[in-house]
């Protein structure tokens, strides 16, 4: 299915954005934990919860979390040894964090926005586990602002301040298992209006705002520190809210697969009203599959399970149409289905195969009382499971008759994605009474460099070459160049150690992920002291990848990398220059290029190149 195939002004494409970026501050929104992550195995205890919806101030109950709840599952969620009462909900939040409102304001002056008086907190229900309490606090702070592109315009609506939700580890028998290192890391919203007519758009727009967020150097980097949703819609479809985009480059195909699904189920349902198609009430088929030799289904049946089908009048053949890639209206019945524990679905536009013989989808169909134009569903599982998954494909199908429906989906790795929940509605947000509101103070917030102008600067200030000096400003390392350079190291040195050589460790296996801010400043204030020679930082930082517990000092010492007085490099040097005194004589300088390899390698990067090379050819020239 190409992208191709679809005129995006045609089909009426509107689309929106909304960037979740991790703050790095040193603290949680409304507590004082930190805000570093660790791995689940350094957790020291946990505990369990099992949340439901509550009813707004006006007494409703939202969508989303009404049907999440019909989903009975525990919560289990890893503590550490920072864990306190405000992450596990059994203390009131502290008050909003200073330094992360500060950040989120810098934001807002980047993108033109107009911060609000006074900033509040609200709850957000949220019921999937994802925060103990069951529900999200975020705060308004800024509106009205705009990006630009190459295609116009894309207005910014507004800008929060929210905590992250804990960290999704696993799917256990009984239900959810978080990670609470997570919970709590201030984040910042944004969202855009519905600007963006085309998938290159709304790809250009991320960027730019990824690019305005790291120009504040205080925003978290790393895989899943950013997640983008989007919403997407065409003239004849509905708003789609795509949750959990990991990483920008994938923006543009979500939109392009997104805008072929909605394009192919506007078709579906064109199709279905011209064959006056309808859903069936769900039936017990489980006689037509005794004795059956499908192993899924025979699994079921022997647990006491049951198979249930549903008669989809009028869908034969459009079950099994494909409306994104190596995705059918199938999938989105079977989408449902998994969602009240079923492993997927059976439909007859894909049968006989999977162990379900000719004759049992003859049975089948008869026993639902299906004609050549239907199509028909069944779920085996158990009794509880397969009836609630079967109602649940009876509803989609339902939805299929009317066109695309509005819901909130996942973004999979492959561009594709997959059902979530119904969008959320006004019903889940209400106010947090526990923390005081704040009126935000802009005039102190300095505007922060833009990345763009970092480079230049970096070219005219630094003497930086084009590429090393875009590598340093877009960098995970930024803000600890600017702190390095300030701190009087060399430029060129700083940003080749800090891109440049952790690029070539990383590429050598080297885990330069052990490798501390703290490492690299005491390894180039070693350089730029003339304690290590340039030729040693490698080495050096290799050996505090190997045993982080240790200073640059003392991994140095250990490594015997100090650099070599002048005395003693002239001795090494005599040395190689006199075993290889024959060649020297024959062939004088010609000699120069084997012999400093030499050199270096009997000096161990104990000593500059440019030293060696200095005193080897002042070597030569005695002797030649």
């Amino acid at each position: 299915m190409s992208d191709t195939e679809y005129e995006y002004e045609d089909l009426g494409l509107v689309a929106g954005l909304e960037i979740h970026q991790q703050l790095d501050t040193a603290t949680k929104l409304f507590c004082q934990c930190p805000t570093d992550l660790r791995e689940p195995e350094e957790s020291t205890r946990t505990f369990t919860r099992y949340l439901h919806p509550t009813r707004s101030e006006l007494g409703e109950i939202d969508d989303a979390a009404l049907e999440e709840s019909k989903v009975d599952r525990e919560f289990e969620y890893l503590a550490y040894d920072t864990t306190c009462l405000v992450e596990e909900d059994d203390e009131p939040p502290h008050e909003l964090d200073d330094e992360a409102l500060e950040t989120a304001l810098e934001v807002a002056q980047l993108m033109e926005m107009n911060p609000v008086d006074q900033a509040n907190v609200m709850r957000k229900l949220v019921v999937d586990g994802s925060n103990t309490s069951g529900f999200q606090r975020s705060t308004l702070i800024a509106t009205g602002g705009a990006i630009e592109t190459s295609d116009g315009p894309v207005g910014i609506e507004d800008l929060l301040l929210e905590e992250e939700s804990a960290q999704r580890v696993e799917e256990t028998d009984d239900g959810v298992r978080y990670s609470l290192d997570r919970l709590g890391i201030p984040l910042v919203e944004i969202g855009t209006s519905p600007d963006i007519s085309s998938p290159e758009q709304a790809l250009e727009a991320a960027e730019r705002i990824g690019m305005l967020l790291r120009s504040t150097g205080k925003v978290k980097r790393g895989l899943g520190t950013i997640r983008q949703d989007v919403n997407v819609s065409i003239a004849e479809g509905a708003r789609v809210e795509i949750k959990g985009v990991q990483s920008l480059d994938d923006i543009d195909d979500i939109v392009r697969n997104e805008v072929a699904r909605q394009a192919e189920l506007v078709a579906i349902r064109d199709e279905l009203t011209e064959r006056e198609a309808s859903v069936s009430d769900p039936e017990n088929v489980t006689d037509v599959f005794e004795g059956t030799d499908s192993g899924v289904i025979q699994g079921a049946l022997s647990s006491g399970g049951t198979v249930m089908g549903v008669r989809l009048e009028g869908f034969d053949g459009l079950v099994g149409r494909e409306i994104a890639p190596d995705r059918r209206l199938g999938t989105e019945f079977s989408d449902h289905a998994k969602r009240h524990g079923a492993g997927g679905i059976f439909h007859t536009d894909e049968l006989p195969a999977y162990g379900v013989t000719d004759e049992e989808v003859a049975d089948l169909r008869d026993a639902v009382d299906a004609d050549p134009e239907d199509a028909v569903a069944i779920v085996a599982d158990e009794t509880d499971v397969a009836e609630a998954a079967i109602d649940a494909v009876v509803e989609r199908a339902q939805t299929a008759l009317e066109g695309v429906p509005e819901e909130t989906r996942g973004a999979n790795d492959d561009g594709t994605t997959r059902y979530l929940r119904p969008l959320p509605g006004a019903a889940r947000m209400y106010p947090e009474t526990d923390v005081p509101p704040v009126e935000p103070d802009p005039s102190e917030v300095p505007e922060p460099e833009l990345l763009t102008e970092k480079v230049e600067r970096y070219q005219d200030e630094y003497d930086l070459g084009a590429g090393l000096a875009e590598q340093v400003a877009y960098g995970t390392h930024m803000p600890l160049f600017e702190d390095v350079v300030a701190d009087g190291i060399d430029p060129t040195l700083a940003a080749s150690t800090l891109e440049s050589t952790l690029t070539e460790l990383r590429r050598d296996d080297v885990a330069v992920e052990n490798v501390t801010e703290t490492h690299l400043q005491g390894v180039l204030r070693m350089v730029e002291d003339g304690d290590l020679p340039n030729e040693g930082v490698g080495d050096l930082l290799t050996a505090l990848a190997d045993e982080p517990d240790r200073t640059a000092e003392e991994a140095a010492d250990a490594e015997d990398l100090g650099g070599a007085d002048d005395e003693a490099v002239r001795e090494a040097i005599v040395e190689v220059v006199e075993r290889n005194e024959a060649q020297v004589a024959e062939e004088g300088m010609q000699a120069f290029s084997g012999l400093m390899g030499e050199c270096m390698g009997a000096l161990r990067g104990k000593a500059d190149g440019d030293l060696v090379s200095e005193v080897l050819r002042e070597e030569i020239q005695k002797r030649a």
